[in-house]
């Protein structure tokens, strides 16, 4: 299971960087037009008076990415059950560096946007961290990084996710819509319901499903909560028609895994980082904004992680992962600045008027992910390996 996740994540943020490249490609081109058209497409589903009517775009932040949560939730509960993140000795330490990697960076934002109340809401977005780009890297330097490196950055990537699912919880809502929350509390206690009586039927789950994700969609929660809690109601262990037990989580999860990591992610990907750098100056993005993205993730989400691993092992609360060095650790921290897809969601949700800062924003997200990136994956590669 871990080798698999670890393979289709990696492929994925391959996947991710051409899908970033192209993206860039059609928005600095004469195809940018066509780019654009391709973002506003309307497409809309009506039922009744039930009417959903969104651009693409939206569609695949609002929709596609609700199923990219889905998948996050269910890793979060598979491996609070019975994986990396199952005991305290498992989680100290990449959950030491996930806060680290999440309150330095945030720390640098505010202090950069203090003064500007309409920037200072983007301070979650140097606290992310993008799983698929980060393993994508370490593919490429193979044997040279251990296994255990891999699983503290998997695991951590899962922490910071479902600290991220949190911050979106609680700091980047909208007016709320009673009837729809009502539905939504009803959709979720019958979810619970369905698991707390044994039922193994996938179908039922995701058709509950849907009716939360489209109440929540209506509420001014965002619509990607949905997608956390059905994977947590989704049950772990389950008997079928014949009483032989199988786990409806895992099976939902290898299904979703292919078409998150191979299409959902990289078209997020190719809708959103396509920015026309033409358009910006190296004034502006020498503005807070842009620099305190920068600095969060390629400075921020370094000292956070690495910082708080060395206290956290310094303070014998947790341990250096096997057959790894500082050094080793340290360029891993590094290729947590990589935020990309998570950053670039989460500045959807900060900013809602893509143009407020004139696309510095995400251009500081891309920038500060290469980078991150790029120096993370030098440092891996020279560094000298552990002795085993």
């Amino acid at each position: 299971m871990l080798d698999e996740f670890i393979k289709k994540e990696s492929a994925s943020g391959i996947l991710l960087i051409f899908s970033t490249i192209l993206a860039l490609l059609f928005s600095n081109s004469f195809m940018s037009p066509v780019y654009e058209y391709f973002l506003h497409i309307p497409v809309e589903i009506r039922i009744g008076p039930l009417e959903l009517d969104k651009s693409l775009y939206h569609w695949v932040n609002d929709g596609l990415m609700a199923i990219f949560f889905l998948l996050i939730g269910l890793e979060v509960k598979r491996e609070i059950l019975g994986g990396h993140l199952s005991s305290i000795s498992k989680i100290a330490l990449p959950g030491f560096a996930a806060i680290g990697g999440m309150v330095v960076p945030a720390l640098i934002y505010y202090y950069f946007n203090k003064d500007n109340p309409i920037a200072v809401d983007g301070w979650a977005i140097p606290t992310a961290t993008d799983i698929s780009f980060a393993l994508g890297i370490l593919s490429l330097l193979g044997d040279r990084v251990p296994i255990s490196l891999k699983v503290f950055l998997m695991a951590l990537a899962i922490i910071d996710d479902l600290g991220a699912i949190v911050i979106i919880a609680i700091f980047y809502t909208s007016d709320l819509s009673t009837l729809s929350i009502t539905v939504a509390t009803f959709s979720l206690l019958t979810l619970i319901a369905l698991n707390a009586f044994g039922v193994s039927k996938k179908a039922a789950y995701f058709i509950v499903g849907t009716v939360l994700w489209i109440s929540v969609l209506k509420s001014g929660v965002h619509a990607t909560l949905a997608g956390v809690a059905l994977a947590f109601t989704i049950p772990m262990k389950a008997k079928d028609e014949n009483q032989q037990l199988f786990s409806p989580l895992e099976e939902i999860e290898h299904g979703l895994h292919f078409w998150v990591a191979f299409f959902i992610l990289p078209l997020f990907a190719f809708v959103n980082a396509g920015v026309n750098v033409t358009d910006i100056s190296f004034n502006q993005m020498s503005d807070s904004v842009p620099v305190g993205i920068m600095l969060g993730l390629f400075v921020g989400k370094q000292l956070g992680v690495f910082g708080f691993s060395w206290l956290a092992i310094k303070m014998n609360l947790a341990t250096l992962p096997e057959d790894s060095n500082w050094l080793q650790l340290y360029g891993v921290s590094i290729l947590t600045g990589i935020g990309f897809t998570m950053s670039l969601f989460i500045v959807s949700l900060a900013f809602t008027d893509d143009s407020l800062f004139q696309y510095t924003d995400k251009l500081a997200i891309l920038i500060g992910s290469f980078a991150s990136g790029i120096i993370g994956y030098l440092i891996l590669k020279l560094c000298p390996r552990a002795p085993a």
